[in-house]
């Protein structure tokens, strides 16, 4: 360690120093560009055309679950296998893959939740230009046309997708060096001669290249070898000082998507972008591909911690969505077009063409892997949700504590720091539920330890917390400081647990603790080890309320290529470019599974991840990493939790203030009232920027802040339900507007409000100095209620709301009912006995409706049914209250003390109905605002009852 201090040391001391001076934006430099990638340079100079590819119709097999078909490459002879499923919800599955590859292609593991289940293929027709098949409801089909090969799905008349229709189609195989003899040799022996048996068995056959019909065993057989070029970076490839060995040489995929009658298509994150994604004609491609990207810079489409390869298509008529389930880097190209006329065979028979018609047309491009994309087909925004939710499995249901407020930064100092913070709390009447620690509060950076001088006590500090029921979060990154004194580092080299270099030794880096090692996640073994280190034995000085956070997962490599670890480092048999964007997803499951075991699978985890891949949604929350106290990033914020959430993960937030930088009083304000009504809410901020406390801004301001976070307390009843909801079907906690108005074109584009479920509409005060703000509201024949006045609003309107530095425009859709606890106390565990208020806003029908789910707020407990959910109806002046889990067993201490209907009459007389018989109620109405207020009906909240207005 010595020598690595002396020899590395200034240089990494340097790099710090940079980091720590907040002085920089992003440095472009250090990331690749698509002309800087060999592959993607490749597979963009390729133009659309008419593809090589022709499907080898007499290769055909059909079961009752699949079809089978053959592709062939004109120009070189490789034969590829075309995989089709129909898969139950509306989903159609297409694989491609080499028919008899060099050696086995990387098909990813554990992201889908179970094999997905089929249902029955028929076939309709065949010639010999093609088949069609038939997809079961709603007259839709797949049709295969031969030459070129083409695949498209239709709907009546309608087509809704097409694949290959521009040509794109690439399968780089896999193949051996052609000066393999002069070649620095990277690969093992054994590999090598194994490479060098297939070129001599191929040539036992003299006639095999002339065989068209040849089942082609390996390419050597099938290549024409005057077709293949060389390229630079095909076969190694250098970017600033990194050479990346590239041992199985080329292996790029791309195939091309077109969406008739589509403008708008979303998703694809992780981008510090627009909701709705934008051509990329004119620059790069949107990259997926996990980076620590220090200072990102905004509206571009430059990858970022996180890589979801989903994209959702919307139009009036229907939502649709692709999933791309490839681990490697990729890149996505969007381009808007016309649909034309042209069509090929059988697709006459289906199709009427328009050049009128508006397209988009979508291009996936791939490192390496095999092409495995999910058409999930819709029709809804909600039917996509359920049908990627039935891949991947849904938002993981977190503990209510979880849904409150987050202090953070980096780092509170000591002991003493953080309980001096959480007086201030109390000091201030402020509610919160965590405190968080950064990498200082380690031994020199070694995780799952304390500072043995700042955090002596870890448990003292601990209890102090859970006696007023708060809790704590610690950060455990996942590069471990290489020092034999560290029984981590030890336990993991003697086990074999490391990621390797490709010479075979333990792959290392820089990170925070100087050198370091990174555990293989992708190994079932080291998961589990890594899972068992958070138990109570284990990580000394841990109680059941210290929770944790997975930062720097990318892998973050500060002297790696593009910061992160190099694709030929070797996961046993992989290389790390197979599975690069898995790696956050894995820490991150690890993580969570260690903090479900320790308490023996009775308690939820809570775990936050930078990095995160499709699937992360079962395992916890993200954030959107390194932001600025910037106006744009505060702005960014929304469009970048929308596109999380539109891909499976609602648990989204962003630094309220911003990490880098520090903030007015104005932006911190704002940024606190908008972080209020985002699923996650967490303030966080360098360790090089002054203390931001919400008491530290003066009196006035510090009431605003307060007043922020105590509306966020009071809506927790209904961020529970939502999150409920989420984990049961896959919707987004919070939505774009367009998913609940999908037929209304004002809402497509909008990203700077948004709904949170159906019944709140969120327009955060995002500008500098605003005095108003116009905010859309939906629904033609809708109304909408400001929650702070009760003044009622027409939807299908935009609104011109003047504000002030209080305002946080909110408003509440007429039709619903939403539960409410206004007893703030100091978090939320101790609000759990609480009554409820009841806000019941009434549609044009005079009618509303809304639920109310209630558990213990932190085990698993409510899979055995121990939990409440109640339905309450509004109706011919009833209110309503019934079970919807009857069998269900839960009780709740919580009463309703308050009911509050926007847009009501004056009644006469108000009664409540239980089994314990019925009573007058008081009430008030204010006949100004049309607002009834019923004061202390007084029943059990998940008891059965009614009241009646006469």
């Amino acid at each position: 360690m010595a020598t690595f201090t002396e020899r590395m040391g200034p240089v990494l001391l340097l790099w710090l120093a940079v980091c720590l001076s907040g002085s920089w934006a992003v440095d472009k430099g250090n990331f690749k560009t698509c002309d800087q990638s060999a592959f993607c340079k490749r597979q963009r100079a390729m133009k659309p055309g008419e593809s090589p590819y022709r499907a080898l119709l007499e290769t055909m097999e059909l079961t009752n679950t699949r079809l089978t078909l053959q592709l062939i490459n004109d120009n070189n002879k490789v034969r590829l296998l075309l995989e089709l499923y129909r898969l139950q919800g509306n989903i159609t599955r297409v694989k491609i893959n080499e028919l008899k590859p060099l050696k086995p292609r990387y098909e990813v593991p554990d992201v889908l939740i179970r094999e997905p289940p089929t249902e029955p293929l028929s076939l309709l027709s065949q010639d010999e230009n093609g088949v069609v098949l038939s997809l079961g409801a709603e007259s839709q089909r797949v049709i295969v046309s031969a030459r070129p090969f083409r695949l498209d799905i239709v709907e009546g008349r309608d087509v809704l997708m097409s694949l290959n229709s521009r040509g794109l189609l690439s399968f780089e195989h896999l193949r051996m060096r052609k000066d393999t003899f002069s070649y620095k040799v990277t690969s093992t022996v054994a590999s090598v001669w194994d490479n060098i048996k297939r070129v001599f068995s191929s040539q036992a056959d003299p006639e095999a290249e002339n065989k068209e019909g040849t089942d082609p065993a390996n390419p050597a057989e099938t290549v024409k070898e005057e077709e293949e070029k060389v390229e630079d970076g095909m076969w190694e490839e250098t970017f600033k000082s990194h050479t990346d060995s590239k041992p199985s040489g080329p292996s790029a995929i791309s195939l091309d998507f077109s969406l008739p009658g589509v403008e708008h298509v979303y998703g694809i994150p992780e981008h510090a972008d627009t909701l709705k994604l934008k051509t990329t004609d004119s620059g790069d491609p949107y990259r997926l591909y996990n980076l620590d990207v220090f200072q990102y810079e905004l509206y571009n489409p430059m990858a970022l911690y996180g890589a979801v390869p989903v994209m959702l298509a919307h139009n009036t008529q229907r939502t649709m969505g692709i999933f791309w389930l490839n681990a490697a880097e990729t890149w996505v190209d969007i381009s808007s077009n016309t649909a034309g006329k042209t069509v090929f065979g059988k697709m006459l028979d289906y199709v009427q063409g328009s050049s009128e018609t508006p397209q988009t047309d979508v291009r996936w491009i791939s490192e390496s892997g095999i092409i495995d994309v999910f058409l999930m087909l819709g029709p809804t925004p909600r039917d996509v949700f359920s049908q990627y939710a039935s891949l991947t499995g849904t938002q993981a249901f977190p503990p209510l504590a979880s849904l409150g407020y987050h202090q953070c930064r980096w780092n509170y100092n000591d002991q003493e720091d953080v309980r001096s913070v959480d007086a201030g709390f109390d000091e201030h009447d402020i509610p919160y539920d965590f405190i968080w620690l950064d990498i200082e509060h380690t031994d020199g950076k070694r995780y799952f330890t304390w500072d043995p001088h700042k955090f002596a006590s870890p448990k003292e500090m601990l209890q102090g917390l859970l006696d007023k029921k708060r809790k704590m979060v610690a950060i455990v990154d996942p590069h471990i400081k290489v020092d034999t004194n560290y029984k981590i580092h030890n336990e993991i080299r003697s086990r074999g647990f490391y990621v390797k270099n490709k010479d075979g030794g333990d792959y290392e880096g820089w990170c925070w603790p100087g050198n370091a090692g990174y555990p293989d996640f992708t190994r079932p073994d080291m998961r589990a080890w890594w899972a068992s280190q958070f138990g109570y034995d284990q990580y000394e000085g841990a109680m059941e309320n210290l929770y944790t956070w997975n930062d720097m997962n990318e892998p973050s490599v500060f002297n790696g290529p593009e910061v992160t670890m190099h694709k030929d480092a070797m996961h046993e048999s992989w290389e790390h470019r197979e599975v690069h964007n898995l790696y956050g997803l894995y820490v991150h499951r690890a993580t969570a599974e260690g903090l479900t075991e320790r308490s023996g699978g009775v308690e939820r985890p809570f775990v936050l991840t930078r990095a995160f891949f499709a699937g992360s949604q079962r395992y916890g929350a993200v954030w959107t990493g390194d932001n600025a106290a910037e106006w744009d990033h505060l702005k960014i914020s929304i469009p970048m939790c929308l596109s999380l959430g539109l891909v499976g993960i609602s648990f989204c937030g962003a630094d309220v203030g911003g990490f880098f930088k520090s903030p007015s009083t104005e932006l911190l304000v704002r940024w606190y009232q908008t972080g209020a009504y985002q699923p996650f809410f967490r303030a966080h901020a360098h360790l090089d920027t002054p203390r931001r406390e919400p008491w530290l801004f003066g009196p006035e301001n510090t009431a605003l802040m307060r007043e922020a976070i105590r509306q966020r307390y009071t809506f927790l009843p209904y961020w529970y339900q939502l999150f409920y909801l989420a984990y049961h079907t896959g919707e987004p906690v919070m939505r774009p507007l367009w998913v609940e108005y999908p037929q209304d074109p004002a809402t497509f584009a909008l990203d700077d409000e948004y709904l949170l479920g159906r019944d709140l509409l969120v327009h955060p005060v995002t500008e500098e100095g605003a005095r108003g703000v116009t905010a859309y509201l939906p629904g033609k024949h809708e109304v909408w209620f400001d929650i702070h006045t009760f003044q009622k609003h027409n939807g299908g309107q935009n609104l011109y709301i003047p504000v002030t530095m209080s305002s946080i425009p909110v408003f509440q859709r007429g039709g619903s009912i939403i539960p409410r606890k206004l007893r703030v106390r100091r978090s939320s565990t101790c609000m759990e006995h609480d009554p409820y208020t009841l806000y019941v806003a009434l549609d044009n029908q005079r009618t509303a409706e809304g639920e109310l789910y209630i558990d213990d707020g932190h085990t698993f407990n409510y899979e055995k049914k121990e939990l409440i959910h109640r339905k309450f109806s509004f109706a011919n002046g009833v209110l309503s209250s019934v079970d919807l889990e009857p069998n269900a067993q839960f009780t709740t201490k919580s009463w309703v003390e308050r009911i509050i209907i926007l847009g009501a009459s004056k009644p006469s007389m108000v009664t409540l109905k239980t089994a314990d018989g019925e009573n007058q109620l008081e009430f008030d109405f204010d006949a100004s605002m049309s607002v009834l207020t019923i004061r202390k009906p007084g029943m059990n909240v998940g008891a059965d009852w009614t009241v009646t207005l006469q």
